[in-house]
């Protein structure tokens, strides 16, 4: 393999875990949302028996 073999497959292998990571910050993300939504929903019902 040439050096710049090795290069592209250097950046291929950092370009594949940027996007693992960013998947994974996504779903996070999504999971943290959902959550925050059940909890404003939940305080407002409170609210609402006060």
């Amino acid at each position: 393999m040439s050096q710049g073999q090795y290069v592209a497959l250097a950046y291929g292998v950092v370009l594949v875990f940027v996007l693992l990571w960013a998947t994974i910050i996504a779903a996070k993300l999504s999971r943290l949302e959902s959550e925050t939504a059940d909890l404003a929903a939940l305080a407002q019902e409170r609210e609402g028996d006060g």
